[in-house]
């Protein structure tokens, strides 16, 4: 009650844009492995690098819809043509054909550039400079994108993987359509500032509109006939068509993103360069926490890609005589931040009122530390090894498995390390950017989870072994590639999977006994998990790297905020 009425509206508006995200991500890496790509001989490489291209698009484009916001458009239409493009999208992706899933991922990655960089700068509009809520509206603000995260995995996975794709997606769509009729309905109540009087506590409203167009009579002039506001929406769907063919050629994003990238913190740097000294040093802040921000969306961006076909292949999900879709475990992440995200932001506000409250960089490393937590437990798992018959769309599949526990309890300590960083840092970049470049700045904010995924893409290739396709397909009785039906024999045949099976011998994951009695397929599943447990502990060694180095800089990145 202590935070202000119009946090409200825009909870609900986000929640039913993060439940349409957030389904759609479920299923999209299974849907283009079973589905899509089925018959395609690397259908995870190639489901990889759709994935890794369309999460680099997504996350590059609130620099360019931060910047029109600013410039052009004002933050409230921002908002409503980006839910508006979305929805297209998301209806796009129900028509299971190649070009259609190009083109749905073009608009949705169109319609996220002008909706996600545009909600945390109406939020921060709600709050003065010093006001203590800040934090934690940003933090309750965050749950709102978790409750919706956390339904739509549950409802478009079970719907998606059970009664067919194009209704998960569809799902997906309407909730996006909810999100723009609430920002619609009573978006009105957010040009309502409300004025707290110290002695008293009593309310007062003040009409003080956010988000509105910087410059009208400039938005309204024509160029051929039609205005500036028409041509940008116009362009924005043309340019669907030419990020519909980066997302297809996958292969190229490491050319766009990387220079993109290097270009607009070039820039920030060169503005930080022209500044005054406060200014010059909050901006050197944002662009060092950018860094580390990057490397801890890599590790945790695995749980749409890497960490989803571990749990499909090599986590036991049989529950009490039924199995749970692989999908369903990427609500897991959200039920957590549910259940943290109050008691931390109370608790953020009540160390901040004994002054105890640990600074912005600080919280950030706590976040990689408990980041690299999570990744190191599932080191862990193969020690509880046992051998699985997974009944899932009228297949029997014979696993090498570990306990859903370490899954689960890993994304609790992911969870955790979100809570710590996430909103918090949402919070830092809208309260230390310049006004006039606050939508630029938060633009290349999210540009650290674009070029998150695009190395978490490669990361995420590690756990794939394409010489068992190419051993697989010189041998002689292989009908298909893929993995899971191609001559099992032929790929433990190759060198690293006689390294892997070697290791789960020399670390006690199996017995020689019963590497012995288990079938061929079952070895190739071990093989498998030692893949994906390999590179998860690395990820783990490397987050805890970089959360010893973020904790000896702290002391100097607080200094350069200038907070007292």
């Amino acid at each position: 009650m202590k935070q202000p009425r119009a946090l409200i509206v825009l909870f609900f508006t986000e929640m039913w844009e993060r439940f349409s995200y957030y389904g759609m991500r479920a299923l999209l890496v299974l849907y283009l492995i079973q589905q899509l790509f089925q018959n395609l001989e690397t259908s995870k490489t190639v489901a990889y690098g759709i994935f890794a291209a369309y999460g680099s698009l997504v996350y590059a484009s609130p620099f360019i819809g931060g910047l029109i916001a600013d410039r052009f458009l004002g933050h409230r239409k921002a908002v409503i043509w980006g839910a508006i493009m979305m929805a297209i999208g998301h209806f796009l992706m129900a028509i299971e054909n190649e070009m259609f899933l190009y083109l749905a991922l073009s608009f949705l990655i169109v319609g996220n550039g002008f909706f996600k960089p545009n909600m945390p700068i109406i939020l921060s509009g709600l709050y003065e400079e010093n006001d203590p809520r800040r934090d934690g509206g940003f933090t309750i603000y965050y749950m709102s994108v978790n409750l919706g995260a956390f339904f739509s995995p549950i409802l478009c996975g079970i719907v998606g993987e059970t009664y067919g794709w194009h209704y998960g997606f569809t799902i997906a769509g309407i909730g996006m359509l909810a999100g723009l009729f609430i920002f619609l309905k009573f978006g009105h109540i957010i040009d309502y500032h409300e004025n707290i009087n110290a002695e008293t506590g009593e309310k007062t409203l003040e009409y003080r509109p956010l988000g509105g167009v910087p410059d009208k009579e400039s938005l309204v002039q024509k160029f051929c006939g039609l205005s500036k506001e028409f041509w940008i929406y116009a362009l924005c769907v043309i340019s669907t068509f030419g990020i519909a063919l980066l997302v297809k050629h996958y292969e190229i994003m490491s050319y766009v993103i990387f220079p993109l990238s290097l270009a607009i913190l070039g820039f920030i740097f060169v503005i930080a360069l022209r500044s005054e000294k406060v200014e010059r040093d909050r901006l050197f802040v944002i662009l060092i926490l950018l860094l580390f921000i990057t490397l801890f969306w890599t590790f945790f961006e695995q749980a749409g890609s890497s960490l989803t076909l571990y749990a499909s292949e090599n986590v036991n999900r049989n529950f009490f005589g039924s199995v749970i879709p692989a999908s369903l475990f990427q609500s897991v992440n959200p039920m957590f931040i549910l259940i943290f995200a109050s008691p931390l932001s109370i608790l953020w506000m009540q160390l901040a009122q004994r002054k105890k409250e640990p600074s912005t960089p600080i919280k950030f490393a706590m976040g990689i530390l408990l980041l690299s937590i999570g990744f190191l437990l599932l080191g862990l798992a193969p020690r509880f090894l046992s051998f699985e018959t997974i009944a899932e769309n009228n297949t029997m599949l014979k696993i090498a498995a570990v306990p859903a526990i370490f899954l689960v309890l890993s994304y609790m300590f992911q969870t955790l390390g979100e809570l710590c960083l996430s909103p918090i840092g949402l919070s830092m970049v809208s309260r230390l950017a310049p006004p006039k470049i606050v939508g630029m700045v938060i633009g290349a904010w999210y540009l650290s989870s674009s070029l998150a995924f695009q190395v978490g893409g490669w990361i995420a290739n590690l756990t794939t072994d394409e010489s068992s396709y190419e051993i697989a397909d010189n041998s002689e009785n292989t009908e298909t590639i893929d993995e899971s039906t191609a001559s099992y024999t032929a790929i433990l045949a190759g060198e690293n999977s006689q390294q892997a099976l070697q290791t789960a011998l020399n670390k006690n994951y199996v017995s020689e006994e019963t590497l012995q009695t288990i079938s061929d397929e079952e070895k190739v599943s071990v093989v498998n998990l030692l893949r994906y447990t390999n590179v998860f502990v690395n990820v783990g060694l490397a987050a805890l790297v970089a959360s010893i180095l973020l904790f000896l800089l702290s002391p100097m990145i607080h200094r350069m905020m200038h907070e007292g």
